[in-house]
């Protein structure tokens, strides 16, 4: 314990993660996305034509009016969103640890070392291996669910990406 030294960090010299050069998702992506919210909205307007039929008591000109509005109205606020969050998220993978940022309104980013990762596990959806994509999953100890979920990746590059993290674990093991 004599050598013990608890010196001040100068945190100005610390590496930056906000300059790292993020990796975009795959173009293709985007169109996953978009099927997935016209699924969504067939949903939402589905429902008020079904209950219609149903209860036909419960929709008067007034009801369908506020329908017209608010369906439209939250259907392209829902693709804009969309777009919006697609072109916000990125990936990169560096010495010692992976990054994903995401986020519309505030800009989140996730940095977990590599020597906490437990478990890698690549996913592909119905329509993302259509386009030839997938989702790596990150799990770190501790929890149930992944810690980084990045999707519309092309699936070879996933499935490398998949070996380096394997690697990387292996190493520290």
């Amino acid at each position: 314990m004599e050598n013990f030294t608890n010196e001040t960090i100068d945190t100005s010299q610390l590496p930056k993660f906000e300059e790292v050069a993020f990796t975009n998702l795959h173009p293709k992506y985007i169109t996953v996305v978009l099927i997935s919210l016209v699924r969504i909205i067939a949903i939402v307007v589905l429902i008020p034509i079904l209950l219609s039929m149903l209860k036909p008591e419960l929709f008067s000109g007034r009801v369908w009016l506020i329908l017209g509005i608010v369906i439209p109205v939250f259907s392209i606020l829902l693709v804009v969103f969309s777009v919006i969050g697609f072109k916000k998220k990125g990936f990169a993978f560096r010495e010692h640890d992976v990054l994903f940022r995401h986020g519309i309104i505030d800009t989140n980013t996730i940095v977990i070392p590599y020597n906490r990762v437990q478990h890698v596990a690549l996913h592909e959806g119905f329509i993302s291996r259509y386009f030839g994509l997938a989702k790596i999953e990150i799990f770190t100890a501790g929890g149930s669910s992944s810690d980084i979920e990045i999707p519309g990746i092309e699936k070879e590059q996933a499935e490398n990406i998949k070996q380096l993290l394997m690697g990387k674990i292996q190493k520290q093991l």
